[in-house]
């Protein structure tokens, strides 16, 4: 869901009306966009794994609820985080995450990922050992 931008007025929205969108069996995410940047509030099962990635993207990562253990950068600085912690993640450095339990975060990155709106964010579906 696109809200703002473009000379458009503000829109005042609740998570109860932004489309849950799969991305994998175990991962959904609730996308918004504002003319630079870009809102996810995204629902991950315990054990769910987000493959190494990067992006362009400056990333802010917040814990709601639940916890999450993330590997960031070359080479890799291992940071656990629960509710009310989060880390910021510079642009094009890779990192990847697993869900210790049942978790809730939010994710706001700028520029907007263009990946996770045109469908080409294809590492979440790479098997071990795909480039």
């Amino acid at each position: 869901m696109r809200v703002g931008g473009g000379g458009s007025r503000m829109k005042v929205l609740s998570w109860d009306t932004v489309p849950v969108e799969p991305v994998t069996s175990e991962i959904s995410r609730q996308v918004v966009t504002g003319e630079n940047e870009m809102m996810a509030r995204v629902l991950l099962k315990k054990g769910a794994i987000v493959p190494t990635h990067s992006h362009v993207s400056e990333q802010i990562t917040y814990i709601l609820e639940g916890s999450m253990r993330l590997w960031i950068g070359v080479p890799e600085e291992e940071v656990t985080l629960g509710p009310g912690s989060f880390v910021v993640i510079p642009p094009n450095v890779p990192h990847r995450a697993e869900a210790l339990e049942d978790t809730v975060d939010v994710d706001l990155f700028s520029p907007i990922r263009q990946d996770w709106l045109d469908g080409t964010d294809t590492y979440f579906h790479r098997k071990p050992g795909d480039k």
